[in-house]
């Protein structure tokens, strides 16, 4: 997973990239194993019914791509990239979308985290920028605090540059 550098401008660095939090994929992940448990169990104890088998099987393979092999493509295929001047999010498989924040239009970051975020270093950031959209929310961050944080000392770093007319 790498930011294509052809589409950053000149002299644009990766500040940081990553994928959302490890923790949308746990019910992905157990709704697998439960499919391949009833496939299992459904060849092994059901009698010879192979109509039977096969429903079963074809079910499951259907459910499977919906509650298991979806999320984790998804997952796969969303990226949050911080560069020295914009704040990047990427998301989909075949049909694509995005949204990139200058550093310098956003005005307030706000992160949020309920008990079982905070357990899992998980949360979401709300952004204010100046511009038509107003708010936007990234969601499922990794450790937010952080990132939070992160995104105030580039921005800053961002600005004195453009002040010293390095930017």
């Amino acid at each position: 997973m790498s930011y294509p550098r052809r589409l950053l401008t000149e002299g644009e660095e990766v500040i940081r990239e990553f994928r959302p939090h490890w923790r949308l994929l746990v019910f992905p992940f157990f709704w697998t194993l439960l499919f391949i448990a009833v496939v299992v169990l459904t060849w092994r104890v059901v009698p010879d019914v192979d109509a039977f088998d096969w429903g079963v099987t074809a079910l499951a393979i259907v459910a499977f791509l919906k509650l298991g092999f979806y999320p984790f493509i998804s997952w796969w295929f969303t990226h949050y990239v911080l560069t020295n001047e914009r704040l990047i999010r990427r998301s989909g498989v075949l049909a694509r979308k995005g949204k990139e924040i200058p550093l310098e239009n956003i005005n307030d970051l706000a992160f949020s985290q309920n008990i079982l975020e905070r357990v899992l270093r998980s949360g979401d950031l709300l952004i204010e920028s100046a511009g038509e959209q107003g708010q936007q929310r990234f969601g499922d961050i990794p450790d937010p605090e952080m990132f939070q944080s992160l995104v105030y000392k580039v921005r800053e770093d961002r600005t004195k540059d453009l002040k010293k007319g390095r930017g």
